[in-house]
């Protein structure tokens, strides 16, 4: 089974229909899987419950059949009368009617098994995140849970309501930064990742909550686990828990109305999961944040530029003002006005090219000057010829 290629979602329905001991699991059972395998953390290490063998799977590979499985046994635990394929389809198609149309040159037409299989590549492999909010590349996967939670409240309801999803968003933003600036000495590193989760703020302006309304919109058993072990993970990201990071654990703990047992089970499933992982994380192999989100972006902006070469090279040569423009910022820093006209142009090209919607998409334009420095390795001759035209 290939999750990068067509077929695998019918070929993983088969090969886990071995294995279907798994959809007894109770919801709680299961959700505690998810998070021994690295899906809860949003680095996928193994397989949930080793429903198929990992053999040479990437870590994408894996998330994808982890979210899948995640969605499938949901499904099964309900009264839905619909296959799961076209359940699962539906609910993102009211997900996509909410927040973006970015799904819909998929969502259309007879909801099958490939259908599914391009609306999760799509969940999984895009920087912002379309159900709840883009908490920056590096940890985005970590979020993944939610169109859980929220496949979960749409078959209860046969709906789903954005509001929803607002306050599920709004109280892990709310207790993800209260654990961050819980520390009375913060280092380098606290301080650049509160920054990165402000600056991921997509709700900020309409949805302010205070740690008392963050609290009460978390209502399920399986929704306070998972704001739990969110803020345990954030805790656990500078690789210590520290006096008071643990006490404010233990009142999150309480004020959700949770067993102080089970506040100890999460602090030691995060200690113990990252202690054995740490090699294999990217994000745990970097003591610099800023830089781990700079790494990861420079990879994701290089595939795409890579995969959309030859349309990209066509769209550039075509804007001669674009083209100076672009060889002048690889040898001087440009005015506010250049830099200003440089991103209006780059956004009116991506237009032309669906692969690179994402750069239009909220926080996109973050991205925009990593694509300009990797530029000059797609159109080398035509930079040297401008930089030539530049000196005389």
């Amino acid at each position: 089974m290939n999750p990068s290629t067509n077929g695998w979602i019918k070929k993983l329905l088969k090969e886990a229909s071995v294995t279907s001991s798994f959809l007894q699991c109770t919801d709680i059972e299961f959700y505690i899987a998810l998070r021994q395998c690295g899906f809860i953390y949003g680095s996928n290490i193994n397989i949930v419950k080793e429903v198929v063998k990992k053999n040479d799977l990437t870590e994408d590979e894996i998330c994808k059949i982890n979210l899948f499985l995640a969605l499938l046994q949901t499904h099964h635990n309900s009264d839905s009368s619909l296959s799961p394929t076209e359940s699962i389809i539906n609910f993102y198609s009211e997900i996509n009617s909410h927040k973006t149309s970015f799904f819909s040159d998929i969502l259309r037409g007879r909801k099958s098994n490939a259908q599914l299989e391009k609306v999760i590549h799509k969940r999984i492999q895009i920087n912002d995140n379309l159900i709840t909010k883009n908490f920056n590349y590096f940890v985005i996967n970590a979020l993944l849970f939610v169109d859980v939670l929220a496949y979960n409240e749409y078959l209860k309801n046969q709906s789903i309501s954005n509001i929803y999803i607002k306050h599920i968003e709004a109280s892990i933003e709310k207790i993800s930064l209260d654990v961050l600036n819980s520390k009375v000495l913060k280092t380098e590193y606290d301080e650049s990742l509160i920054k990165l989760f402000e600056l991921s703020l997509r709700y900020q302006n309409n949805l302010n909550v205070n740690y008392k309304e963050a609290i009460n919109y978390i209502e399920t058993h399986l929704e306070k686990l998972y704001l739990l072990d969110i803020a345990c993970m954030a805790t656990w990201g500078d690789k210590t828990i520290d006096t008071e990071e643990q006490h404010f654990l233990y009142q999150l703990g309480n004020d959700l109305k949770l067993e102080h047992s089970i506040v100890v089970q999460s602090i030691n499933s995060v200690n113990q999961f990252y202690n054995i992982h740490k090699d294999n994380i990217a994000l745990l192999s970097s003591k610099n944040i800023v830089k781990t989100f700079y790494d990861n972006s420079s990879k994701m902006v290089s595939k795409l530029i890579y995969r959309n070469g030859k349309r990209l090279k066509k769209e550039l040569r075509q804007s001669k003002e674009l083209m100076v423009l672009l060889s002048q910022s690889t040898i001087r820093d440009l005015s506010k006005e250049e830099q200003k006209k440089l991103q209006e142009q780059l956004l009116d090209v991506f237009k032309t090219i669906p692969s690179l919607a994402i750069f239009m998409l909220p926080g996109g334009a973050l991205l925009l000057p990593l694509f300009i420095k990797f530029i000059p390795k797609l159109l080398p001759s035509a930079f040297d010829d401008n930089r030539i035209e530049d000196k005389k």
